[in-house]
């Protein structure tokens, strides 16, 4: 039997079609309940759906109004505030597309996005900085309030694969791409409500990540709203150490973060009573076992991962629907189609057998294409497929193991290595906050693999070595072992294995 899924054809994208009228349309039958509630020990904001919607229209008058129309790009350069959304989903509305950026970035880092974009605007927060040649215009947090004084604009329809908005990639690949996604993406995510969620009208989704990431636009906010759910998400600032007690208080049903979010929550030696917790929702980077095991005992709830990219959103997952086979990411949600690809020529390998993880190109949540970059984006398709660039094999039923990037993959001995397999092997050693491998260079073409983590203190080599060899074959072994302060992350969080190295002194 090939790796290749495929089930229950999904019901095509409506047309015409609007992502934002979409998303809001759900609240029209709850007017006066709350969308959305950004929480925190300092302050609260809280729009119920008639504010909400009245809020998107005005102010997508105000951008019409500031000599913006249809087609034009505007760039979001906005912290966790409710300006965010807002703005995001008024410029939608009306044919305007939308770029957030991660306020994590420095002005010298923007500077090389912005040429690329040369959005009509920036939607900025003043303490946030920019580049010093830029010269579009600023539109102010001050003026994005002015705005909701507007008069409403109408929705503008059209075919569902027209440009709706754009983000942009991590970086782990090399430089950050703009990746294009069409209105229709958001229908696509509907599959996710059933096969990952288990989202309902009666529930809080909290989310712990910063609106500019995609999974908190989409998992926090879209999709909670699409329903007619309640949105919560923590106020810029928020400790991980209080996102607990932000839960019991507020009541959330469900609970969404990366991986390092759950960690850092399960640090902490008393955990407050979330009682109304039904689950929680992981996604990211690879989720540890030992991270699932800690939280089942101490919450009594389950974490559900899904595995997903910027170009695709989520498309593999479990659910409490349907619970993820132990050590595997879960199976690919109803109405999509994946195979596994042999990476060299292409062809669907067997089951059990590792291959490119490559979803099929008719699927709606799939990217229009980067940004002014033909190139990247025929790298990326073969045939009928899109290759993801992730490595995984599929059992008969469907479960996906994940065995890391392609591209980050390790070789050692003629065998191929998943870096995040060494990884998982270190998950009993709870000094270890975080850790990483990668091949390194200790001498001109000779490579070794080494582990590089964070501890409060020195860890004994020879009990690296002796966890290592307890559950490693020989060649998967690290054979350096470095400890740092912290880990290499881009802006959404996730490790950059790229840009571990070596102090000099241990180049030998």
């Amino acid at each position: 039997m090939i790796a290749l899924y495929s089930k229950a054809k999904p019901l095509a994208c409506p047309s015409p079609f609007n992502l934002a009228d979409y998303v809001l349309t759900a609240g029209i039958h709850s007017p006066d309940k709350t969308a959305i509630n950004i929480i925190g020990r300092t302050q609260e904001t809280s729009l119920s759906y008639k504010e909400l919607r009245g809020s998107i229209l005005s102010t997508a008058t105000g951008l019409l109004e500031s000599n913006l129309k249809a087609g034009d790009k505007i760039a979001l350069r906005l912290g966790n505030t409710i300006d965010f959304p807002i703005v995001f989903l008024a410029a939608i509305a009306v044919g305007i597309c939308p770029v957030p950026l991660s306020s994590q970035l420095t002005a010298r880092e923007l500077g090389p996005m912005l040429a690329r974009l040369n959005p009509k605007a920036i939607c900025c927060d003043p303490q946030l900085t920019l580049p010093d040649k830029t010269s579009c215009t600023i539109i102010s947090l001050s003026a994005l309030t002015e705005f909701r004084k507007c008069s409403e604009a109408s929705m503008v329809l059209g075919g569902p694969n027209r440009l709706a908005y754009m983000v942009f990639t991590s970086g782990t690949s090399g430089t950050p791409k703009a990746v294009m996604h069409a209105h229709r993406a958001v229908w696509a995510r509907r599959m996710m409500i059933k096969d990952w969620y288990d989202l309902g009208s009666s529930d809080r989704m909290l989310h712990a990540g910063a609106f500019n990431w995609t999974y908190t636009l989409g998992t926090g906010l879209l999709d909670p709203w699409s329903v007619g759910a309640t949105s919560l998400i923590p106020e810029a600032g928020t400790e991980i150490s209080d996102i607990a007690a932000l839960i019991a208080e507020h009541k959330a049903t469900i609970f969404a973060a990366a991986p390092g979010v759950y960690r850092k929550i399960l640090a902490a030696p008393k955990l407050p009573d979330m009682a109304h917790l039904r689950h929680g929702l992981s996604a990211g980077e690879k989720l540890a076992e030992s991270i699932i095991e800690a939280w089942t005992t101490r919450t009594k709830t389950s974490i559900y991962e899904a595995f997903g990219m910027s170009e695709c959103s989520t498309f593999v997952s479990g659910s409490p629907n349907a619970p993820a086979t132990r050590g595997t990411l879960g199976r690919p949600q109803d109405g999509r189609t994946l195979a596994i690809l042999e990476p060299t020529d292409k062809t669907v390998v067997a089951h059990g057998e590792i291959g490119l993880i490559a979803i099929d190109e008719k699927d709606d949540g799939l990217m229009l294409g980067y940004y002014e970059d033909e190139a990247s984006t025929a790298e990326k398709r073969h045939d009928t497929w899109f290759l993801t660039g992730d490595l995984g094999a599929m059992a008969a039923d469907g479960s996906i193991t994940y065995h890391g990037r392609n591209d980050d993959v390790m070789t050692a001995g003629g065998y191929r290595i998943s870096p995040s397999e060494v990884e998982a092997a270190f998950q009993s050693l709870t000094a270890i906050s975080s850790l990483a491998v990668t091949q390194v260079e200790i001498k001109p073409d000779v490579f070794v693999i080494a582990a590089f983590y964070v501890s409060d203190e020195d860890i004994s080599e020879t009990l690296l070595h002796q966890v290592a060899k307890q559950n490693l074959a020989h060649y998967k072994q690290p054979r350096l072992y470095v400890r740092c302060d912290a880990l290499p992350t881009g802006p959404n969080g996730k490790i950059m294995r790229r840009a571990l190295t070596l102090p000099e002194g241990d180049r030998t």
